[in-house]
């Protein structure tokens, strides 16, 4: 239906769906129809002019390609589309993919880059149910790569994200390395970068391909920061360092230091993801 409005026309695109299935008398029929010309318009003005807000809204199942306006306006949200990136992040060694940490991050990572899914997934040792101790991460490889497989298969073209939560981080880097693995960069959430017998362990970061970004807390025992700066001047990809002033290995602030700080644990987070988020569009044709 078209209507005439001031000195043009508006596509409806169309009926009307009065609220609760009852029509409005002759006198409120101006009203009805003020109300739904001007959601309607906002709706459309929103998505011509801010296309990645309004992607951003939607579930991910409801991202796909539609006419906007015409010609150009169609273009553009389909570049947004295929640089919107799909996320395969992996869980650490003591937590399975459902734990509270996993689910906070997994929705701050789909938040902070626009993807089109975050997919998580727990290793075989830990799908169980049961508390084990893990193998060691280059035995969980192919398992993580068939994961990543199945998922880019699923999202064809778009742009991929490697990340983990420590042991996850370490065997994301590990994946990111394979050949048959076309990552973007990766994020390593508290890397494990100290071994249990105190090594540094930096072998596969050294041999990295793909930009890398390392959020670690200043606090975190098994990632002393010294060490991990000596190791990133031997990476030769674009990498970054974004440290949690007082985080421990879960990025978890003592009070009194939040307090010392004037912040919250939301707030040092938030500017985590934030720092991270801002350092992969760069490789993804955002930057």
């Amino acid at each position: 239906m078209w209507i005439p409005i001031f000195m043009g026309y508006l596509d409806l695109e169309g009926p009307f769906k009065f609220d609760n299935q009852v029509k409005p008398s002759r006198a409120q029929l101006p009203l009805v129809f003020w109300r739904e010309i001007s959601s309607r318009a906002e709706t459309r003005f929103l998505r011509a002019w801010f296309p990645m807000t309004a992607m951003a809204s939607l579930p991910p199942s409801k991202r796909r390609r539609t006419s906007l306006i015409e010609g150009e306006s169609d273009s553009i949200e389909a570049s947004i589309l295929r640089e919107s990136p799909v996320v395969v992040f992996a869980h650490g060694a003591g937590a399975p993919s459902t734990s509270d940490w996993m689910i906070r991050w997994k929705e701050m990572l789909g938040k902070a880059l626009h993807a089109v899914e975050v997919v998580t997934f727990d290793y075989p040792y830990m799908a169980s149910g049961k508390r084990r101790a893990p193998p060691k991460a280059e035995k969980l490889v192919d398992f993580h790569s068939d994961v990543v497989k199945r998922t880019v298969s699923k999202y064809p073209g778009h742009p991929l994200i490697l990340a983990g939560k420590s042991m996850g981080s370490r065997v994301s880097c590990m994946v990111a390395s394979r050949e048959d693995i076309d990552a973007s960069a990766v994020f390593c959430l508290g890397y494990p970068l100290k071994g249990m017998n105190g090594a540094t362990r930096d072998e596969i970061l050294v041999q990295l391909k793909v930009p890398v970004i390392f959020l670690q807390g200043s606090k975190d025992g098994l990632c002393p920061l010294d060490k991990l700066e000596a190791v990133r001047k031997k990476i030769n990809p674009p990498n970054e360092l974004h440290i949690i002033e007082g985080g421990d290995h879960s990025f978890k602030i003592a009070k009194k230091h939040l307090q010392a700080a004037k912040s919250t644990q939301e707030d040092a987070e938030n500017r985590a993801i934030h720092a991270a988020a801002t350092f992969v569009s760069k490789f993804l044709g955002r930057g």
